[in-house]
């Protein structure tokens, strides 16, 4: 008799256990709210229709995203990543320290560039929606916000990319692949 049993097929190598942790419409709002900043940024030409379409399609998908955070699936809730400064300086410091903490949902820094994200989006759908109303019209300081805010989101998605590089790194947990089919390794909660 073989290692591989009586059948002399070669025994299947463990399976890490894994947990659904992003359902389809926080993945969904994910994907689709980077095209549409990657389309406005690259593609789309800055006054026009088109541009404007995808930016309240941008807007709109952070507002489902906000009401999932209160009627969704368990990881998608707020209360699975609070806005804590305090949590996430202590998680960075603990990945320089070499002591590396996994979280199902966002991390600490995770969550507050996710809000961070959302609410910078929201700031630009405003100000973009000023500048095309007769009482902002022509202000200065409306486009000079509009575009401020977008060189913010381009250093904060940069950030955001940094940061799931680092962490898979650190943490050997592919976060890329679970954007896309929702599952990530059982980890024990901190």
């Amino acid at each position: 008799m073989t290692e591989a049993g009586i059948s002399g097929a070669a025994a299947k190598p463990p399976q890490a256990a894994t947990v659904r942790v992003w359902d389809p419409l926080v993945r969904l709002v994910h994907w689709s709210l980077a095209l549409a900043i990657v389309l406005n940024a690259t593609v789309v030409e800055d006054e026009s229709l088109m541009h404007e379409v995808i930016g309240y399609a941008a807007v709109g998908l952070v507002l489902v995203r906000l009401l999932w955070g209160l009627i969704g699936t368990e990881h998608a809730r707020f209360r699975a990543f609070p806005p804590n400064p305090v949590a996430a300086i202590r998680y960075l410091a603990s990945h320089l320290s070499g002591r590396h903490q996994s979280h199902l949902s966002h991390n600490p820094a995770g969550a507050l560039m996710a809000y961070n994200l959302w609410a910078t989006v929201i700031g630009m759908g405003i100000t973009g929606y000023m500048m095309g109303t007769v009482r902002f019209f022509g202000y200065d300081w409306v486009e000079e916000l509009h575009e401020g805010l977008f060189t913010w989101l381009l250093i904060s998605i940069g950030l955001h990319l940094a940061g799931v590089v680092l962490d898979t790194l650190v943490t050997r947990r592919p976060l890329v692949p679970a954007m896309f089919h929702g599952k990530k390794p059982k980890v024990k909660e901190r």
